[in-house]
């Protein structure tokens, strides 16, 4: 049985979570110590402490290290938060002693940095220049995880890829449109026309199977009786697709218009005269359920809605 949480609260020390996490990311007792600057004995008291303290062993021992159990996984999980939310404490402090500042870590999917991300961070600069922030581009799933773990403060992006999601606070922003790119050698890219029969030809960059565009992509040539086409490029990397596009003029890539807007005006790649007839899902603004969000990153948010309006607006 878990101990009481007077108990736990009485015992446990800030330090022995660090050593938790530190065990879970060395694989064994001897590179932990090293890397917290204890002797092996010393670290394997700390850990039957927090142990003891649970009531309840937290990692298994192997010949070939230790690795967290399921009690060890959540206790690291939470002791990542704890470690979080200290480190954006004192941030805000610092800010509230300065008497501006702070820091923000936000994350977002590539559709969402051009058309709204991008200019959110502008204006909350703006208002708030002393303001350190964060930006990471990943997929939903990765950006959801470090949600969870307090490693970023807001996501754009989508939470139908999760089982947990019952885990975030999701508030839509904006709907998401497809375009159709190829390299600017293509030999469709002045095409005044184009048919997904005509593309299906062609080799493809696909995003992983997992993500919502590959999905709508699957769905679309589905509908028109069309096989995917064989041997595709999968990454989910915008990049890399938009890379893999100007270097091979035989490839196709399904991409958010707005990333093909930025592409069409560097060169990069060219949207073809197909529509999509799929609708493709709606991205928003993803936060830890529960969580209450610092001063920075409340502005972020509304910041973030409106870079929203203003791009339905533009659209």
């Amino acid at each position: 049985m878990i101990p009481s949480l007077s108990s736990i609260t009485s015992r446990l020390r800030f330090r022995q979570l660090g050593l938790l996490v530190a065990l879970e990311e060395c694989g064994s007792v001897h590179r932990a110590a090293e890397r917290l600057g204890m002797t092996q004995p010393g670290l394997t008291k700390a850990l039957r402490e927090v142990e003891s303290t649970f009531g309840s062993e937290l990692f298994v021992r192997t010949n070939q290290g230790v690795y967290p159990n399921e009690l060890g996984q959540c206790l690291i999980r939470h002791a990542r938060l704890m470690d979080a939310d200290l480190g954006h404490l004192r941030e805000e402090m610092n800010g509230v002693l300065r008497g501006s500042g702070g820091r923000v870590a936000v994350g977002s999917i590539t559709g969402a940095l051009h058309s709204v991300l991008i200019d959110a961070v502008s204006e909350l600069r703006r208002l708030q220049p002393a303001l350190a922030i964060e930006i990471r581009e990943s997929t939903s799933l990765e950006l959801l995880e470090a949600v969870n773990e307090g490693r970023l403060d807001v996501a754009i992006g989508r939470t139908t890829v999760t089982s947990n999601v019952e885990q975030f606070d999701y508030e839509p922003l904006m709907d998401e449109a497809v375009s159709v790119a190829v390299g600017p050698r293509h030999a469709l890219a002045r095409a005044r026309r184009v048919t997904l029969p005509q593309l299906a030809r062609y080799r493809w960059v696909f995003y992983p199977g997992n993500m919502p565009l590959r999905k709508l992509l699957e769905r679309e040539f589905r509908q028109a009786g069309l096989d995917l086409p064989p041997y595709p490029i999968e990454t989910s990397s915008s990049l890399v697709t938009m890379l893999m596009l100007k270097d091979d003029p035989k490839l196709v890539a399904l991409v958010a218009s707005a990333t093909m807007d930025f592409c069409e005006e560097h060169g990069i790649a060219r949207r073809l005269p197909l529509t999509i007839e799929s609708r493709h899902e709606a991205f928003g603004i993803v936060t830890r359920r529960g969580a209450r969000l610092s001063p920075a990153a409340d502005m972020l948010v509304s910041c973030l809605r409106k870079a929203a309006s203003k791009s339905a607006v533009t659209a």
